[in-house]
């Protein structure tokens, strides 16, 4: 095979230097040439499949670099609205010097499956800042939800609506999210009129600006110093991430 190529004037220091897909000048082969090397290029990778294999996991972990690296500057770009934004539900120690950001949806069940992390985390890591943003992405139910929990800290009983809706099993609809509301003795009058507010429109478009400028698309995703931590990772993963961040000063900017 290495013989044909030197027929075709290729030296094996030319081969090393291609990468997937091989790219030529269209003027240095002629068409007998370039369809030769075609042929040969055909027969290696079909006797050598792992070749194409090497090089896609290659291509991932390039593009996963980059997205991280895109994500940490994102993040250092959009701090004071990830971090220390207000209207945003805070659980936790609300001065504690380190802080975990989680991105939900109230109709998540990755979300209602992490709550139990959440309220172990809460109650454990007294030095934790815990930074709950409404992302309401799957459906009108999460959008009455979200605007109908932010409206209840004008009455200051975010946490408990939060906690009671959340805490639904099945479907949160409109008439899910009022019964939850009744049952915690919340001003109905008040809270529906507070849903409408410009303040509450405000929290929830910044949140999905700012998950658009993270790449974030679901739920949950938690932001722990600089990285991001997409899905329901788990107590574990979410505890060991924070000493990490704690040990390496990587929450500089939260």
């Amino acid at each position: 095979m290495l013989a044909r190529f030197k027929k075709l004037g290729i030296t094996a220091s030319f081969l090393a230097g291609l990468a997937l897909p091989i790219a030529v000048q269209a003027g240095e082969f002629n068409d007998a040439q370039k369809k030769e090397m075609g042929q040969i290029v055909r027969e290696y990778l079909l006797k050598n499949p792992e070749v194409l294999r090497d090089a896609f996991l290659a291509l991932e972990r390039k593009e996963k670099i980059a997205k991280l690296s895109q994500a940490k500057k994102a993040i250092i770009e959009q701090a004071d609205g990830i971090f220390r934004s207000s209207g945003d539900l805070v659980m936790g120690n609300p001065n504690g010097k380190t802080t975990m950001v989680e991105f939900f949806d109230y109709n998540c069940g990755f979300c209602k499956r992490s709550l139990p992390d959440i309220l172990r985390l809460a109650a454990e890591d007294k030095d934790l800042k815990i930074v709950l943003k409404e992302f309401p992405i799957l459906g009108p139910g999460s959008m009455f939800a979200a605007r109908a929990a932010i409206a209840s800290g004008f009455q200051n009983k975010y946490l408990e609506l939060h906690l009671a809706i959340i805490k639904k099993r099945g479907t949160v609809n409109e008439a899910a999210v009022l019964k939850a509301a009744q049952s915690i003795g919340l001003d109905m009058k008040k809270l529906q009129k507070d849903m409408k507010s410009d303040e509450v429109s405000r929290i929830i478009q910044q949140n999905h600006a700012i998950a658009r400028e993270l790449n974030i698309n679901g739920t949950p995703a938690f932001i722990i110093g600089d990285q991001i931590l997409p899905g329901a990772v788990g107590f574990e993963t979410l505890s060991s991430t924070i000493k990490d961040v704690r040990e390496n000063g990587t929450c500089k900017v939260c």
